[in-house]
């Protein structure tokens, strides 16, 4: 398998501070918008963008929490081996509320559709976003767009976007990688 660099650590960090300054534009005080961080790996985004919200932008009370979408994706029971759901942690209201689902990357739009049916079980938003750091434009399967993005990758089917954080994964990095290629 080949693999190469598309973002170092200095470029996602570059991106994070945009996309945080792309949502203070957009929500300015956060008073009606709660951030949505989509399980697993949305997870480190979101948490990432709320830290510096938070720590960098002087935004008080912002409202973070995690959506797992395990059983409401439309193959989970196509998988031969068993799935192992991630925690669901939303103690806010998302009635009324601008919800922002935040994600590492958009691919066929399919997560994203799971997500939206999750998001009913916890209310009405107002609106729904979607924010995500890579955009697999020529993949899509569902017409779903994201209302921000990180970096636009024109990757083809055989190539796998990988994000890496250093929360995880030791390092902050975004590599593309080809199955096919040694």
């Amino acid at each position: 398998m080949s693999s190469n660099l598309l973002l170092d650590s200095k470029s996602v960090g570059v991106i994070l501070h945009r996309l945080a300054n792309q949502l203070l534009e957009t929500h300015l005080d956060f008073t009606n918008t709660v951030l949505i961080g989509l399980q697993p790996r949305g997870v480190y985004l979101a948490e990432r963008l709320a830290k510096l919200l938070k720590d960098d932008y002087a935004v008080k009370d912002l409202r973070l929490g995690y959506l797992d979408i395990t059983f409401f994706r439309d193959d989970f029971r196509r998988s031969e081996k068993p799935l192992s759901a991630s925690k669901t942690k939303i103690d806010f209201l998302v009635e009324n509320q601008k919800v922002v689902f935040i994600d590492d990357v958009l691919y066929t739009g399919r997560s994203i559709q799971s997500a939206l049916s999750a998001l009913q079980s916890f209310g009405r938003p107002s609106s729904v976003e979607l924010m995500v750091l890579i955009d697999r434009r020529f993949s899509r399967h569902l017409p779903i767009q994201p209302n921000y993005r990180g970096r636009q990758v024109d990757a083809i089917n055989e190539e796998r976007v990988r994000v890496l954080w250093k929360e995880k994964d030791g390092e902050d990095a975004v590599y593309i990688e080809n199955k096919n290629l040694k």
